[in-house]
């Protein structure tokens, strides 16, 4: 079934033109007024909105359900058919912690989780937080998560009820499960405990919701009496705090996406004097951690672009007396790293796969966890302390639901704890797999990730959804799914196209899609759908794109620059308005971001550079696809206005009778609905509108 463009009238945006100028180039913005002047107090009060741009948005919800109510029984069997496959009453496995095991679980029906606690050695389990009890009553609840004191007297947690991610922190006794009157508002939802448990240092948010100060809370004082130890002069650094594996100091780290500083402090102390690792320096990335006094140092320093682990002694931790313990092999990307008592564990990418590499502190001695599959997700879960052998890590695949191992690092033994269950069933047989490689415009090899039902006939006449992100160095896992499954069984090949901008193949994967070079990423993905319609998986004009945030700035590259190739784009809270956004300096995001994408107010090239393909600014008259736009009034990552205003330029643009629509999610922010069943109705939504698009039946 295909869209009725006569089912219901689009609403048009009044057409305001702002003329702005910058570098002596002059444009004409018509919707630059869906930009609430207020935007900072529609943050925390979605309910001072401006009417006229409510009556906007609101009018595109209702022309957005009224295109689709035909799917409204196909989404509820959507619905169905994903819960179905969530075993409700799911658990994590406890992991151990000195006298205690921390975990989560959730009750039958309930949208948030309940954390717990218990013996080790067995016990009765305690609720010490219940997410659907907190959230009781709120249209909008988040939690940040949890955190316990070393002395396991206290819990903090954090919760946003708007959307907006502007966090309160709370704090409660240990048993008394009880919370203290004692609250932390407008920070970035974490922190972490002083080693004696008597102090919290936390980030809090500025009013343009940057983490720009670090604060020290003891224990039992009212919020308004916290020290600010540290403040950031770079409004383009995120800063915050964390601790050592060993626990014994506190790292504070600032950092944007390409350079990156850190300080020490003594986790029993932090009031004491800093301890700087290394100055920043542009363009180079280290993190620390610590144990037995040494410092292992994950860095990209001294050309080693793909990373490198150094050494360095806690006393004397400058470059100058940083030793190679791990050195750089270029196309082998070290992701992370952990310092134990007798291992050091690092997780790194080569030839796009993940594993990860465990080497003995004592004599070198090293060996890996890898696998098999052509594709798979590999996930370090750690441990939460120190002195241990036992990590722990998930696996899974597109077909292969998740397992849960703890890993003795001495024995080389893996112990099964758990396999995620699929209570409607789910038999891995039927599916197939695969990684196959599409050629992209200057010859390079772009990896692709699929899955399909083994009964699925690849002759070009099955639909596909084909998901896309490429920024940020963000590698797109390939795990396994419960939700696509519902468009796998009905035909779909479900595609993850691994284009540049991530860092599949390595760091240089990542710098081949950014600033000048960020086009690489837009014709990838075209690149990957071309590849799978000459290779029988689909065919032209039968694929659906997805991507978001960053993923959405490429759908709207992608629909600009090759429309015909599509049945629909899917463009969940896309970054489509790069030149407007990289050009106001006081959005959350904009300082921080000029690594990634340029910094449009101080360069002309780079200015052009993001003009050439701004998603927004490069609409065009011409034939679209239908797409579906999603986006959250309170989101503080990509404001509203960027999919509105793109919806409304994209509808007075376009020259086929395919719906451009938008949906606003008027109590929510980033991430969407934030209960784990609501979420799945928004999921179907998406899913509902790729059935349609694809032209088949609504059953």
């Amino acid at each position: 079934m295909k869209f009725d463009p006569d089912r219901a009238s689009a609403p048009v945006a009044e057409k305001r033109p702002l003329e702005l100028s910058q570098h002596g180039i002059t444009r004409i913005d018509d919707y630059a007024w869906l930009r609430a002047e207020n935007w900072k107090q529609v943050m925390r009060e979605p309910d001072a909105l401006d009417k006229d741009i409510r009556a906007h948005l609101e009018a595109e919800n209702t022309y957005q359900q009224t295109l689709m109510a035909d799917t409204e029984v196909l989404q509820k069997k959507l619905v169905a058919e994903m819960r179905g496959r969530i075993k409700e009453d799911e658990s994590s496995v406890p992991m151990k912690d000195g006298p205690w095991a921390y975990g989560g679980e959730y009750e039958h029906g309930a949208e948030h989780p309940k954390f717990t606690r218990e013996r080790p050695d067995g016990g009765e389990k305690t609720v010490i937080l219940d997410g659907e009890l907190e959230a009781k009553g709120k249209s909008y609840f988040r939690l940040a998560g949890t955190g316990h004191s070393p002395d396991h007297k206290l819990l903090s947690w954090g919760y946003d009820d708007k959307g907006s991610e502007f966090y309160t922190v709370r704090f409660r006794d240990l048993p008394g499960l009880k919370d203290r009157e004692e609250k932390i508002e407008d920070t970035a939802g974490g922190g972490t405990f002083s080693k004696h448990s008597d102090y919290f240092i936390y980030s809090r948010l500025d009013e343009n919701h940057r983490p720009s100060k670090l604060f020290v809370h003891k224990l039992g004082d009212a919020a308004g009496e916290d020290i600010l130890i540290y403040e950031e002069p770079d409004a383009g650094m995120f800063m915050g705090a964390g601790k050592t594996q060993s626990g014994d100091w506190l790292i504070i780290d600032s950092h944007d996406h390409e350079t990156s500083q850190a300080w020490l402090l003594p986790a029993d102390d932090p009031f004491a004097e800093k301890i700087l690792i290394a100055e920043r320096e542009t363009g180079v990335e280290y993190s620390p951690d610590e144990g037995g006094g040494i410092l292992y140092i994950l860095t990209n320093r001294d050309g080693a672009k793909d990373f490198k682990i150094v050494t360095a002694p806690v006393e004397s931790p400058g470059p100058e007396n940083w030793k190679d313990l791990i050195g750089h092999k270029p196309g082998r990307l070290i992701l992370s790293h952990c310092i134990y008592k007798r291992h050091l564990v690092w997780v790194e990418r080569e030839n796009g796969l993940p594993r990860i590499v465990i080497r003995r502190l004592a004599d070198g001695e090293q060996h890996e966890i890898a696998f098999e599959e052509e594709a798979y997700a590999l996930g370090f879960g750690g441990s939460m302390e120190f002195d241990t052998d036992v990590i722990r890590f998930t696996y899974s695949s597109m077909t292969t639901p998740s397992q849960t191992f703890d890993y003795n690092m001495e024995t080389r033994e893996r112990t099964l704890l758990k396999v995620q269950e699929v209570p409607s069933g789910h038999d891995p047989n039927d599916y197939v797999t695969r990684r196959v490689f599409a050629k992209a415009a200057d010859g390079e090899d772009v990896p692709i990730s699929l899955v399909y039902h083994k009964s699925t006939t690849l002759d070009g006449t099955a639909p596909c959804l084909l998901y896309g992100y490429g920024s940020y160095g963000m590698a797109m896992p390939a795990g396994f799914s419960t939700n696509c499954l519902s468009l796998v069984d009905r035909g779909f090949v479900y595609a993850i196209a691994h284009v540049r901008g991530g860092k599949e193949k390595g760091f240089d994967w990542y710098e081949q899609g950014k600033r000048k070079f960020k086009t690489n990423t837009f014709t990838d993905f075209i690149a990957c759908a071309e590849h799978l319609a000459e290779t029988g998986f689909t065919s032209r004009g039968r694929i659906i794109a997805q991507g978001g945030s960053a993923g959405g700035m490429l759908m709207g590259a992608v629909a600009n620059m090759a429309p015909e190739l599509f049945a629909g784009i899917l463009a969940e809270v896309p970054f489509v308005d790069v030149l407007n956004t990289m050009l106001d300096d006081t959005l959350p995001l904009t300082p921080p971001e000029w690594p990634e994408w340029g910094n449009p107010i101080k360069s002309r090239e780079d200015y052009e550079t993001i003009a050439a393909y701004s998603p927004y600014d490069q609409v065009a008259e011409q034939s679209y696809p239908p797409i579906l736009a999603l986006a959250g009034l309170t989101d503080p990552r990509v404001t509203y206005w960027e999919p509105a205003k793109w919806v409304a330029k994209l509808r007075a643009h376009q020259r086929a009778a395919a719906p451009i629509m938008l949906r606003t999610n008027m109590g929510a922010g980033h991430a969407g609905a934030s209960g784990r069943f609501a979420r799945l109705e928004e999921i179907a939504s998406s899913y509902a509108f790729a059935i349609k698009a694809a032209g088949l039946a609504i059953d």
